[in-house]
């Protein structure tokens, strides 16, 4: 074989190689994009899945928080009317619910909603504290009705403003004109609110007026 033959083979060998190691480098780039992919989307899968959790833990925060306001706000009524009857129960079971709900927020939903979550359960805890005191016909310096209902409409504040920080933790924006914009149950879900009326009408559900008329 002479010089140009060699040449000749050497060259097509050379092409060859060339062509199959283009040929593995490109399969390996395309394996090396499909599990950057796959991963990507693993990681969104992921992190739907906990925003779905977070919600679901919302949800039941804030409804267990306004049960048990509701439920505050009624044994005050009842109270005024010297008789609480059956609403001394629903005020307990309210407060266990609102207790449970809140040690499983502890573990799960971030710093900004769980600063006012634990604001809110100490606030509740002292009003649940005046309200069984006066309830008893045993109240301490500074107990009253008065000033327990003062705090109970300083605490429906409170939750909305609790409920702000959800929706912003969610990224769910406001309506337009700075009303609430609602955060619904999870599918299958529906969210039970009970007690939310006026201060006239005790155990009335809907929209919250206070004193000044605006809706809370």
């Amino acid at each position: 074989m002479d010089v140009g033959s060699v040449t000749a083979v050497s060259v097509a060998v050379v092409g060859v190689v060339g062509t199959l190691l283009s040929a593995l480098l490109t399969q390996r780039a395309a394996d090396r994009s499909r599990q950057r992919e796959r991963e990507r989307a693993e990681l969104a899968r992921e992190r739907r899945g906990e925003l779905l959790d977070v919600r679901s833990c919302y949800v039941a925060l804030n409804t267990a928080t306004r049960q048990y306001l509701a439920a505050l706000t009624d044994q005050v009524h009842a109270l005024r009317r010297d008789g609480s009857g059956p609403v001394r129960q629903r005020l307990t079971d309210a407060r266990d619910q609102h207790r449970d709900v809140y040690a499983e927020a502890q573990l799960r939903v971030p710093d900004p909603v769980l600063d006012l979550a634990g604001q809110l359960s100490r606030e509740l805890g002292a009003v649940y504290g005046m309200v069984k005191r006066l309830d008893a016909g045993a109240p301490r310096e500074g107990d009253s009705v008065t000033g327990a209902q003062e705090r109970i409409d300083v605490l429906w504040h409170l939750l909305r403003e609790m409920r702000r920080r959800m929706r912003a933790e969610l990224g769910v924006p406001a309506t337009a004109g700075g009303r609430e914009a609602a955060l619904p149950p999870p599918a299958g879900q529906r969210e039970t609110e009970r007690g939310e009326g006026t201060p006239s009408t005790p155990g009335t559900s809907g929209t919250r007026r206070g004193r000044d008329g605006r809706e809370w």
